[in-house]
C-alpha cells in the first residue's frame, strides 16, 4: 500500500475514530492519541490492510478496543496509587507510633542515662561536647549511652514479644 493509498483509505477516517474516542474518554488529548497511536500502528501494518473487507468497521473496533484498554490501564493506576498512598500511611502511623514508644522508653530510664542517650542521639551531640555539658569523664558518659540503649532495646524487645503473642492469640 503506498503513502497515497493510505491516505485515501485510512487517514481519511481520522476524524471519525477522533470524535468516536472522545465519546468513549470524554477527554479531546486522550482521544487524540488514541487516533494517532492507531494510525501508527496502521501504517506499519498497512500491507495487512489491504486484507480487511470493511476497513471503517475494522478502524472503529479499534478505536473502541484502544480505548477500553486505556481506560483499564487508568483505572489499574487509580488503584495503585490509592493503595501505595493506604501503605504510605500505615507507613506513617507505624513509624509515630514507634518513635513515641522509644521516647517513653527513653524517659523511664534514670536521670543520667535519659540526658546522655538524648543528648547523643535525639541532638546528636559528640562525646566529648556531652562530657562537658554533663561535667563527667567521658567514659562515664559511654558507660551511660551503653546502658541506656541497652535498657531501650530491651524494652522494644519486649514490645515486640508482646504484640507477637497477641497476633498469634488471634490466629492472624
Amino acid at each position: 500500500m503506498t503513502q497515497d493509498n493510505f491516505q485515501k483509505m485510512v487517514y481519511i477516517l481520522k476524524d471519525e475514530m477522533y470524535r468516536f474516542a472522545k465519546k468513549f474518554l470524554m477527554s479531546a488529548d486522550e482521544a487524540e492519541d488514541v487516533v494517532m497511536d492507531l494510525m501508527m500502528k496502521f501504517w506499519q501494518k498497512k500491507e495487512e490492510l489491504l486484507a480487511v473487507e470493511n476497513l471503517k468497521s475494522f478502524a472503529m473496533r479499534s478505536v473502541k478496543n484502544e480505548c477500553l484498554n486505556r481506560l483499564k490501564h487508568h483505572e489499574v493506576k487509580l488503584g495503585f496509587a490509592s493503595q501505595t498512598r493506604h501503605q504510605s500511611e500505615l507507613y506513617q502511623i507505624e513509624t509515630n507510633n514507634m518513635r513515641e514508644q522509644i521516647l517513653g522508653f527513653i524517659n523511664q530510664l534514670p536521670e543520667k542515662q535519659k540526658m546522655v542517650i538524648h543528648l547523643k542521639d535525639v541532638e546528636e551531640y559528640e562525646i566529648s561536647e556531652i562530657s562537658e555539658m554533663m561535667e563527667m569523664e567521658e567514659n562515664a558518659v559511654r558507660v551511660n549511652l551503653m546502658r541506656a540503649r541497652q535498657k531501650v532495646k530491651e524494652s522494644i524487645n519486649k514490645l515486640y514479644a508482646y504484640e507477637n503473642r497477641q497476633i498469634q492469640g488471634l490466629g492472624i
